[in-house]
């Protein structure tokens, strides 16, 4: 599979471009671009839609702030993908004018006399994954009511699928056209035919099925694989899952929205896991061996003697899978000493005694750092 390139490559921008910039930037290349200005050119089509993906990412605030953290990998799918071009022109045409593609390019798609493809719903759930799930990635099945193509009529709506006629309004077309001369010459603009909505064919018998509408509400379970280190609020998309449109087309794509469970004990911090881990003063004086839960059960760690509050200890490769691939965040372990809140007067005696003694006496050496240098340290 081909590598993507960097969106703000594709559209020639800097990261940091206002919205009207990159809009201008987008007009430019999907003009040179544009398969009815490069009949010649098979690669064009290909670049007209890498430049209408990378725009639908770059123009909407969540979307680029998501890329801009994640990559091409954060959008899981639902960046663009493949697209239909006539889905395209309908999306961003309002960048050309109210005449959309067509009328910009005298005619445009429709000259070639193809209909535009109906489009589905697209469906949009919320899935919810524990900190185990998000770490090395899932398979989750779930349960979705979509609407799907009826199946006595193929999804057309008609009688036994074939009660219909070509549309006399737009002759099959789908489109109807208008033709305004101006002082540049003809300019030709396509609307969708009033009478077939499109579909250049109409129904004269409907299906018993479905009542003409083509398509039936369905139940049924899919499997969604969740890649590793994915984050709240990022959204995977699987095409062509969503919901089937009336009277035939393509079926919309099944958005998926992550939802991060917080965890008992640890807490993610990008792709490394926290955790607050108390020990005695005597622990902490002579050394100690405990155990710290990770996301792969329970492990053992070694306290040194004469460790100082605030030490912060590093399980490497104990984190989240990076969701680009680049290896695996660690488990990062602060240690707290902790401090009784009462003692019983043995234990106060004990202390007392020990209180005057001098190497009890507090007395940091330039290696004793902070807790904000050494948290400093750990993410440099």
């Amino acid at each position: 599979m081909a590598t993507k390139r960097d969106y703000y490559e594709v559209l020639s921008v800097a990261k940091n471009a206002a919205g009207d910039e990159i809009k201008k930037a987008y007009r430019k290349v999907a003009i040179k671009y544009h398969p009815d200005k490069n009949p010649d050119d098979p690669t064009a089509e290909d670049k007209f839609k890498e430049a209408a993906e990378a725009y639908e990412v770059l123009s909407d605030e969540q979307k680029r702030a998501r890329y801009d953290r994640h990559g091409h990998a954060g959008m899981g799918g639902g960046g663009g993908g493949a697209q239909n071009m006539e889905d395209i022109f309908s999306q961003f045409g309002d960048i050309f004018g109210g005449g959309g593609f067509e009328s910009f390019f005298g005619g445009g798609r429709g000259q070639q006399g193809g209909r535009r493809v109906r489009k589905g719903s697209n469906l949009r759930i919320k899935l919810k994954l524990d900190l185990e799930e998000v770490a090395n990635g899932v398979e989750k099945k779930i349960k979705v009511k979509r609407y799907v193509a009826c199946e006595p009529c193929s999804g057309t709506g008609a009688k036994n699928g074939t009660d219909l006629k070509t549309c006399q309004t737009c002759q099959g077309q789908g489109q109807v056209k208008r033709v305004v001369n101006t002082m540049l010459g003809q300019m030709v603009s396509a609307s969708t035919c009033p009478t077939c909505e499109g579909e250049g064919k109409v129904v004269t018998s409907t299906c018993d099925v479905c009542k003409g509408d083509g398509r039936q509400l369905h139940e049924e379970v899919i499997p969604i694989n969740i890649p590793a280190g994915v984050a709240e609020g990022m959204q995977l998309s699987m095409t062509g899952k969503g919901n089937f449109p009336e009277r035939g087309g393509v079926p919309g794509d099944l958005l998926i929205q992550i939802e991060e469970e917080p965890h008992e004990l640890l807490r993610r911090e990008g792709n490394n896991i926290m955790f607050e881990q108390y020990i005695s003063f005597v622990d902490a004086a002579l050394g100690s061996n405990i155990e710290v839960p990770t996301i792969e059960g329970k492990v053992k760690i070694k306290v040194e003697p004469g460790t100082q509050p605030g030490k912060i200890l590093r399980l490497r490769g104990k984190g989240i899978k990076d969701i680009n691939g680049y290896g695996r965040g660690d488990q990062l372990i602060h240690l707290n000493v902790w401090t009784p809140k009462s003692v019983s007067g043995e234990e106060r005696e004990l202390l007392e005694k020990l209180r005057d003694s001098r190497n009890f006496m507090p007395s940091p050496g330039k290696n004793d750092k902070g807790f904000f240098e050494k948290v400093k340290e750990y993410f440099q």
